[in-house]
């Protein structure tokens, strides 16, 4: 099937031109607001799931993990690591989004036209991710060590930041952008072709055209299709996540990216990448399906269509 046609160039109720520089613009800070906050809103689930990965044996459950840091640290332990969760995804989210859209639209318009459109999501989703990780990189590091490592590496994003810089220069803050990139841009392709495939669907199997529902069922469709790909995007990128979070712990100074991932996988074998899977699956599938919300409403409350569906 051809990419079809997007809408024309009229411009929103914000008085902003489909598909002009500010509609990208406006893209990428609706990015920022489902990401930044949703990634957030998770960490208990995240810290959990990084320090099992490093350790399977440190607690027998989530539950009484949570338990435990909340009774030596409180609130504050159990959303430990939340700032550069929040900066660093917030960053990511901007461009995972905003060059989504920038992408799509030159590769299923301007450049390749008659392709097939799953290609043109896949194409466009790989290319975003691979910009946005250099973004997140720096801050996923810090993330991972403050999470991972107990006693703490360090207590704040500052703090943590300085110690790598210091020791390891900035590309301490990088040496985990190659198994990031393995996560993210496989996560992503699926994220976005699968939602898009998803909400196509959804919308032929109701049997009327996407613009003959309300921007509230709108959105509703664009959750649903989030959780969907939210599901299939935790399977793809797990055994990835469980490599960074590995490396970003427990990579040797002067260490090859190639060795470390050599030497980890030997210690803990195949059915060790797939540790904290089911804690993912939630996390992920809740994540994307309310990042897909967000998202679409930013673009309604701004005038501009829906992702997806047409």
């Amino acid at each position: 099937m051809a990419a079809t046609k997007t809408e024309g160039r009229a411009p929103s109720k914000a008085n902003i031109e489909l598909f002009s520089p500010t509609y990208f613009g406006a893209c990428a800070l609706g990015g920022i607001v489902s990401c930044g906050p949703t990634h957030t809103s998770v960490t208990p689930l995240d810290l959990v799931k990084c320090r099992r990965q490093v350790d399977p044996n440190i607690y027998t459950s989530n539950l009484s993990a949570w338990r435990s840091i909340f009774a030596k640290e409180g609130i504050p332990g159990v959303f430990f690591g939340w700032a550069p969760t929040l900066v660093g995804y917030s960053f990511q989210g901007a461009g995972k989004y905003g060059f989504y859209e920038v992408f799509k639209y030159y590769y299923g318009e301007k450049l390749f036209p008659n392709v097939n459109k799953t290609i043109v999501y896949l194409g466009a989703s790989a290319s975003a991710e691979f910009l946005a990780d250099i973004a997140l990189c720096p801050f996923e590091a810090v993330k991972v060590r403050m999470q991972t490592t107990l006693p703490p590496y360090a207590s704040s994003l500052r703090e943590g930041w300085t110690k790598v810089t210091a020791k390891e220069g900035l590309g301490g803050l990088y040496k985990g952008l190659y198994p990031l990139w393995g996560r993210q841009i496989p996560y992503t392709m699926v994220k976005f072709a699968t939602f898009e495939t998803t909400v196509d669907r959804i919308y032929k199997t109701l049997g009327k055209p996407k613009e003959s529902y309300n921007s509230l069922q709108q959105t509703g469709v664009s959750f649903l299709g989030g959780y969907i790909a939210g599901i299939g995007c935790a399977v793809i990128s797990h055994p990835a996540d469980v490599m960074v979070s590995k490396l970003n712990a427990d990579r040797q100074p002067g260490e090859s990216g190639g060795k470390a991932m050599s030497r980890i996988y030997g210690n803990i074998g195949f059915r060790g990448l797939w540790n904290g899977l089911p804690v993912r699956i939630a996390m992920i599938g809740t994540l994307t399906a309310f990042q897909w919300l967000i998202y679409d409403s930013f673009k309604v409350s701004l005038g501009f269509p829906t992702t997806g569906g047409h």
